[in-house]
């Protein structure tokens, strides 16, 4: 508080008085003015679009760039401008979700942290599906469309047109946005005389999901193949993310790749899709057939490969549904030996665990950087040991948060703190069809409300050790996997185990391969003779010891 002194006419006293009450009464009424202003969107279906009640999740997202649409500008990796969400259930057209100061976004947590400014604004609603499972759950969540579960771009889904407004925390604001555009179905590619798509209808996944489940496969044909019908080929199935592309991202167009990025390829040994089509089709090449998988769940873009509470027999229906169909519409040597397994960080893992748990089905893996395969290094996360995933153990006073992503370099990037937010705003109950929550999904057991279990809160980062060692005892630690059956299993898998990592992995993958590289060295009766090749200096996620084009020929 200030003292007034030295004024000798008391008309200034009572005048100054006065200002201050004004002054303060000022304060006063925008303190009130802003704590009781409304900050909201209302997002309303247009009925000339979509005329039935929708469940689902609505999302606005707000950003200072109109080009790309915000819609894609969001909901990924990396860097990107706020967004926010927040459950519907049978939503009428014309009747508003509301998206208020309590709803969660990110990277911003709630509209009141927004600085005032002009953005352009979209919004966009993911609709569910209802699922009667056949182990007696029901839930909503989204049905593939054959797109790899992109909220943004998934045909059915609804979104607004993108308008330029001005937001003002301060002021308050009442912004009302129609869902008036809806996104048309995929176009499958074409087959050429190279590659060739399949879709069928998995009954084991149909059964299980109570209602229609896809799974797909691109072939990649070799050179000759018409025109030598007496021929039989082994076959390379790679793994990896949803795609219709066919493997080793083969192209007969030359896609003129710039400069700076065929640098960056080079440094990693990776050809281009077009270089590699010219090996491919060259004389000297093993003629083989390569193979992809497309198996979307509800809860992310890949199943995994594996059978899991949450999603299903995939794993059994990948092996005794598409793999035969592949096999029998193909001319393949439905022998081990001829069959080889590749794929690259999700892929990695689906490589390794397939032949892992069918070690006398296939020949052989190249995994490249896969997700973690020893839990005791989820990342950088002991989901055994460690009580919270967002901050090392240990630190009493200053808490070391736990990164998620880096860059080559080093530099932090993403935290498991702020991942978590972004999964938790693109989807409640383990539906945002992102990384953490599509591992509880495969790895996980299934939660009293029939979604899966998280393995740790999505705010507050707290671990259940009883999802852990769900995931431990069901065999998805593929470390301990192989610790505890390799006098069982380690005869059919001599040989057939090829690793490569980079040393400075973006997402710290190469720790869990240390420890699976520890396991494996120590094995005997039978030694394991396989093979880990580390990346050097700063190599990061993507890094591979050679081309894919050696590989096949290693293969």
């Amino acid at each position: 508080m200030y003292r007034v002194t030295g004024c000798r006419d008391s008309r200034w006293i009572v005048a100054l008085t006065l200002l201050a009450a004004f002054v303060s009464s000022l304060a006063v009424c925008s303190q009130t003015r802003a704590a009781t202003s409304e900050l909201k969107f209302e997002i309303s279906i247009a009925a000339s679009v979509h005329r039935k009640p929708i469940t689902g999740r609505v999302f606005v997202m707000l950003s200072d760039e109109q080009d790309p649409e915000p819609r894609f500008q969001v909901g990924s990796w990396g860097s990107h401008p706020p967004f926010f969400g927040v459950d519907v259930s049978r939503l009428k057209p014309g009747q508003p979700a509301v998206i208020d100061a309590s709803t969660l976004g990110f990277p911003t947590r709630s509209l009141k942290e927004l600085p005032a400014g002009d953005y352009y604004v979209q919004a966009l609603a993911n609709v569910y599906t209802e699922f009667h499972r056949a182990d007696g759950h029901t839930i909503w969540a989204h049905n593939d469309q054959w797109e790899g579960q992109q909220f943004n771009s998934s045909p059915g889904n609804l979104y607004s047109k993108v308008e330029r407004v001005h937001l003002d925390p301060a002021a308050g604001f009442d912004i009302k946005l129609s869902l008036t555009q809806l996104i048309p179905p995929v176009k499958a590619p074409d087959d050429t005389a190279w590659v060739k798509h399949i879709k069928i209808q998995s009954k084991l996944l149909s059964r299980f999901w109570g209602r229609p489940i896809y799974l797909g496969a691109v072939v990649l044909l070799p050179r000759g193949y018409d025109s030598h019908p007496e021929s039989d080929y082994p076959v390379i199935y790679e793994q990896g993310h949803f795609g219709l592309d066919p493997a080793f991202r083969f192209t007969s167009t030359d896609e003129g790749v710039p400069e700076r990025v065929l640098k960056f390829l080079r440094s990693y040994n990776i050809e281009t899709g077009y270089q590699f089509y010219e090996a491919w089709n060259s004389n000297d090449f093993p003629r083989m057939i390569a193979v992809t998988f497309q198996h979307p769940t509800p809860f992310f873009d890949d199943s995994y490969a594996v059978n899991s509470a949450n999603n299903g027999p995939y794993g059994d229906a990948i092996m005794t549904e598409l793999i035969p169909y592949v096999e029998t519409h193909f001319r393949i040597i439905r022998k081990p030996y001829a069959r080889v397994l590749t794929g690259g960080s999700t892929g990695g893992w689906e490589s390794l665990a397939l032949q892992v748990f069918h070690p006398d089905f296939f020949g052989g893996t190249w995994t490249l950087y896969p997700d973690p395969v020893d839990f005791t290094h989820d990342q950088l996360v002991n989901i055994y040991s460690d009580d919270n995933a967002f901050f090392a153990p240990g630190r009493r006073w200053l808490r070391a948060v736990r990164p998620l992503h880096r860059d080559s370099d080093g530099q932090v990037t993403t935290t498991m703190q702020q991942e978590s937010q972004l999964e938790e705003v693109l989807g409640s109950h383990g539906r945002s069809g992102q990384q953490l929550e599509a591992w509880e999904a495969v790895y996980g057991p299934v939660g009293a409300d029939g979604y899966p279990k998280p393995l740790w809160d999505k705010r507050t980062g707290k671990i259940d050790p009883s999802v852990a060692d769900y995931m431990r005892e069901h065999g998805y630690d593929l470390t301990e996997y192989l610790r505890r059956n390799w006098p069982k299993i380690g005869h059919d898998l001599v040989g057939k185990i090829h690793i490569n990592v980079g040393d400075m992995d973006n997402y710290y993958l190469n720790l869990a391969c240390y420890d699976l590289e520890k396991f494996l060295e120590s094995t005997t009766n039978p030694y394991y003779d396989g093979k880990f090749e580390y990346g050097r200096p700063e190599k990061g996620h993507g890094w591979q010891s050679t081309t894919q084009e050696n590989m096949v020929r290693m293969m």
